[in-house]
């Protein structure tokens, strides 16, 4: 465990109110333990920190965590180790991660756990423990955010006429890949032509041709951390109205990328970007948030939303920056960083032009 994740974890302990913790979601317990497999839970108490998982992954386990090691098994099933481990705290109040735990997992420890008086669900607070990016997370941020520059380089270079929306998907991530990736952090989002107007289009067999906006929305995993990008181009010749619709959602980034601060709330920052679009008369083709934060998963909090009012951004916290515009019939426009919260104002992560490009 890094210092200060097992600083933030006592400090949680200590404010809970319960004698342990139960941690299963894999981010968490990655986090937490250092144990990249995933699959397992996390016994956590003032006197024990003990990871449950099989024969899969215990070696592994023991090499990349500090945590004793339990293996479970037929004859030694998890709720059997969780019950030696309460006996040995002597303690019958638990914690658990209900947004990530299964009703029906839950049910089963409650039946076989009945020695236990209280079970606190945790919500979010474990996952608000990431929120915070330490210096060592945020290299391993920006070298996977230039990962995806180095991709969009490349596909800058190879993109033409006839490929179809899944064929530059793929050279993407054979790019992604080629440049130090462990692996893709969300399915990658090629829309072009009218489908450029949704925001989260699957990639078809549509061939992309001359006067096409392209949305390329993609990202990578790099040492568990995650990176965010997207940038929209037109392939031949821009019409007016797509300079347009490219000009109001680049001032809007822009925008957002120069006010955005320490002490803001998430709604106050989402309205940088939102209120541009607005004032253009397009406020109704603006349907996501502005952003959210990336870290070891790709959607964490706090997000950059109107429904982000008492989410206040703090300096070492993560967030893309991706207004966007989308028109049905007609296409659409997103462009998107990742930055750096800091006390004055944000470090963008991202390097890739935000010019028009139009690729002839």
């Amino acid at each position: 465990m890094n210092r200060i994740a097992e600083e933030r974890l006592a400090a949680f302990l200590e404010n809970s109110q319960v004698d342990a913790v139960l941690i299963s979601d894999p981010y968490n317990l990655r986090y937490i333990s250092g144990f990249r497999g995933g699959e397992g839970m996390l016994f956590i108490s003032g006197k024990q920190k003990v990871l449950i998982t099989d024969s899969r992954y215990t070696e592994a386990a023991g090499k990349e965590s500090d945590f004793t090691v339990i293996e479970e098994n037929t004859s030694h099933v998890r709720s059997a180790i969780i019950r030696e481990c309460l006996e040995k705290e002597g303690g019958k109040e638990v914690g658990y991660e209900d947004q990530f735990m299964r009703c029906s997992d839950f049910g089963k420890l409650q039946k076989k756990l009945p020695g236990v008086s209280a079970w606190k669900p945790l919500g979010g607070s474990v996952d608000a423990l990431r929120r915070i990016k330490t210096k060592e997370e945020l290299v391993l941020l920006e070298k996977a955010e230039a990962i995806g520059d180095a991709a969009f380089s490349d596909i800058l270079n190879s993109l033409r006429p006839g490929m179809t929306e899944k064929e530059v998907a793929a050279e993407l991530e054979y790019s992604m890949k080629k440049h130090g990736a462990d692996n893709v952090s969300f399915s990658t989002i090629i829309a072009s032509g009218i489908h450029s107007s949704m925001p989260h289009a699957i990639p078809t067999d549509k061939q992309i041709v001359s006067g096409d906006f392209v949305t390329m929305d993609f990202g990578c995993i790099y040492e568990g951390y995650c990176s965010d990008m997207t940038r929209t181009i037109v392939v031949g010749k821009a019409s007016d109205r797509q300079k347009e619709i490219y000009r109001i959602v680049l001032e809007a980034q822009t925008a957002c990328l120069e006010g955005l601060r320490a002490g803001m709330t998430g709604k106050e920052g989402d309205a940088l970007a939102r209120n541009v679009i607005n004032r253009a008369g397009f406020g109704q083709y603006f349907g996501h948030g502005t952003g959210h934060s990336v870290g070891l998963y790709i959607h964490e909090e706090p997000r950059l939303s109107p429904l982000a009012e008492k989410e206040v951004l703090c300096p070492g916290m993560i967030e893309t920056v991706e207004p966007g515009i989308y028109i049905p019939g007609f296409g659409g426009v997103r462009i998107e960083d990742m930055v750096v919260i800091e006390e004055d104002g944000i470090r963008d992560l991202a390097a890739s032009p935000k010019n028009l490009i139009e690729l002839n």
